[in-house]
């Protein structure tokens, strides 16, 4: 059973990459989604089974991997409930995805080649979620990497889509650099890459030192913050998060997908698979606390002020990943991944929804054009109603019963860490900002005057999906797109009420199983609480101030909004420009590069290279062959003269040199 939830995408991916174009669109869009669905039923059978019934386990190897001296890596998948909790979000997710692209990409000619890119970039989430070693793991977080590239940049003719596509790419592996040296240290460190080997040793190297670059350093907290650079990578934490607001270039399937429950979730998993080496490893827990908060506050900031419905959300993603690692970092891992669960539901239902806005306004993505939409898509209205009420945790939807957790837990950090007071400050400011950005959107949206007289056509994809015809009325999705939406939809209203007790709750033990570690000292789900009942009030409190502040500037006063960001022209300039961070890195990282590469390309390679070897040699001998083909003229008195002169050099030759 789970060899055939892990490999089933991978047929499909075979049948739709392979043989999409004899077989056609619509066969290519079946098998591939059928055999998801299929994954995704098994994996509910597999959840029901492990979490809830037998405890972990490992299947028999699939086979050697990789032999080298000590290295020893063998292909077997892990089962345990972590494993089956990632399961049933990536495969449930992928499902409805899939599903709902058959009416989004409908009029797309490429419709094989979109779905087999996502059926690759699911089996490579799944081959990392299952993974049994390190190496196994990094073959599908680079898998991941990969498809998430060719799916950012699916509408190659788009060169923002190309850019955005690379950008992804190169950011992340800047992240993968950092992940492959924590793989590397910690073969170093233990002989081994296979998770039992490396947990059971983990213990034996609390304060154990190493030599690095002259410094004495501790040995756990070197390698979980190099593994932790690669979950900043790919789950697109502070400094490493500008890939993320780009990939929103990919079809708005490809944003749920990458964006809501796998790709950028990934990093979140590390961590969670790999917490008794940073049980060990306490400095590195703070620097993910640290970060975490962080991301949150700086991804609500620039939230507030974004005009494109999509990275509006994207901005949310980043947000409440931070909260994840807040929760992470505090030791709370079952929070994290519980969040992570929730985020899933609410997340990608809000990408999903955000799509059906966009397929209603004809391609249109500034929220600035849309208003009043409630009333010609009723019921993606309210499905979008239902995510924003779990994003902002609403009392007894997902995101309460997660996100009011997390903010609970970094509270009971706080009192003895200062690395928990900052990020209990920053991440319950940052649920006043979710509130109000969320809520920003739906009131511009969905509510207000109409604004298409000044709709813009021209930004759209030649090959999207969106158009009908010459009617540009707003009007409702298909069915095949909103059947989705509405599972989604009762996800993100009873995920947290129906799961929370396993999770984080009564129930945890029996759940877990010891799948996440917990050190003797890792006291943060008891603690979370003995705190004052005023403190969990706090976060609804937040949410409530969002939605008024949002309901005053956006619906009952209209117009102020504008006013305010006139009045703060730097503020605003600054939010809207992300921060700056795209300029600085432009100024630090790409242009220097470019400059590089230009030069060792020009100079180094043209110049030098090429100059000076094959180029040079063969430009002489042109030189060369092109005076000697002026000897040949066709004329006999120029034959004859080049004769006598030959005959008076030999006689020359002859009387000077030639006679002893």
């Amino acid at each position: 059973m789970y060899t055939a939830i892990v490999f089933l995408p991978l047929l499909g991916f075979l049948i739709a990459g392979a043989f999409g174009r004899s077989l056609g669109p619509r066969p290519s869009e079946l098998v591939t989604t059928g055999l998801l669905a299929v994954s995704a039923v098994l994996s509910w059978v597999a959840f029901i089974h492990v979490g809830l019934g037998a405890g972990p386990f490992t299947t028999p190897v699939l086979g050697d991997w990789i032999t080298s001296g000590a290295l020893k890596i063998d292909w077997a998948l892990r089962i345990d409930t972590l494993t089956v909790v990632m399961l049933v979000v990536v495969t449930s997710v992928s499902s409805l995805v899939h599903l709902y692209s058959i009416g989004y990409m409908h009029e797309d000619p490429s419709r094989p080649r979109f779905f087999a890119y996502l059926s690759l970039f699911t089996f490579a989430m799944l081959m990392l979620v299952t993974a049994d070693n390190l190496v196994q793991m990094f073959f599908g977080w680079e898998g991941v990497g990969l498809a998430s590239y060719l799916l950012i940049g699916f509408w190659y003719e788009k060169p923002s889509a190309c850019a955005a596509a690379i950008k992804a790419f190169v950011v992340n592996r800047v992240g993968d650099f950092g992940f492959a040296l924590g793989i590397f240290l910690v073969f170093v460190l233990t002989g081994s890459v296979a998770f039992d080997t490396i947990f059971a040793a983990a213990p034996g190297l609390a304060n154990k030192p190493i030599h690095i670059f002259g410094l004495n350093a501790d040995a756990m907290t070197v390698a979980c913050l190099l593994l932790f650079m690669g979950a900043m990578g790919k789950s697109a934490q502070f400094l490493l998060h500008t890939w993320l607001p780009d990939a929103m270039e990919g079809p708005t399937p490809v944003s749920a997908l990458i964006h809501a429950a796998t790709m950028v979730t990934a990093g979140v998993f590390m961590v969670a698979r790999l917490s008794p080496l940073f049980e060990q490893a306490p400095a590195a827990l703070t620097v993910v606390t640290i970060v975490g908060a962080t991301t949150a506050f700086f991804a609500a900031t620039v939230g507030l002020v974004q005009n494109d419905i999509k990275r509006v959300i994207a901005y949310s993603t980043c947000s409440q990943l931070g909260y994840m690692f807040v929760a992470l970092g505090v030791g709370g891992y079952a929070l994290g991944v519980f969040h992570l669960f929730t985020h899933a539901f609410f997340k990608a239902l809000l990408f999903l929804g955000a799509g059906s806005v966009i397929h209603a306004m004809h391609h249109e993505q500034d929220m600035r054009n849309m208003g009043g939409l409630r009333k010609d898509i009723p019921f993606t209205f309210w499905m979008m109603t239902i995510g924003t009420l779990a994003l902002t945790g609403f009392p007894f939807t997902a995101g309460y019963f997660s996100k009011d957790a997390i903010i609970e837990a970094a509270y009971a950090s706080a009192l003895h860490s200062n690395a928990g007071v900052y990020a209990f400050l920053l991440i319950v400011i940052a649920a006043g900002f979710t509130s109000f950005y969320s809520w920003r959107l739906v009131f511009m949206t969905f509510f207000g005057e109409r604004h298409v007289a000044h709709h813009d056509h021209g930004h759209a994809h030649a090959n999207d999906d969106h158009g009908h015809g010459h009617d540009h009325t707003p009007h409702e999705s298909p069915v095949v797109m909103l059947i989705p939406l509405a599972l989604l939809g009762l996800g993100a209203l009873f995920a947290g009420l129906v799961f929370s007790s396993p999770f984080i709750g009564h129930g945890y033990d029996g759940f877990w199983k010891g799948a996440l570690f917990t050190g003797k000292d890792n006291h943060i789900l008891h603690a979370m609480h003995e705190i004052p009942h005023a403190v969990g009030y706090v976060p609804f409190v937040m949410m409530l101030g969002g939605f008024l502040l949002a309901l005053y500037v956006y619906v009952i006063a209209p117009g102020t909004a504008q006013r305010i960001a006139a009045s703060n022209p730097l503020l605003y300039k600054f939010l809207l420009n992300k921060w700056y961070f795209d300029e600085l890195y432009d100024l630090i990282f790409v242009r220097p590069a470019f400059w590089l590469g230009r030069l060792f390309w020009k100079g180094g390679d043209g110049r030098i290279i090429d100059g000076m070897g094959p180029d040079g040699i063969s430009a002489r001998v042109i030189d060369v062959t092109n005076r000697v083909v002026r000897l040949q003229t066709g004329y006999l008195y120029h034959y004859a003269f080049a004769m006598l002169i030959g005959v008076a050099a030999l006689i020359s030759w002859y009387l000077v040199g030639g006679v002893h």
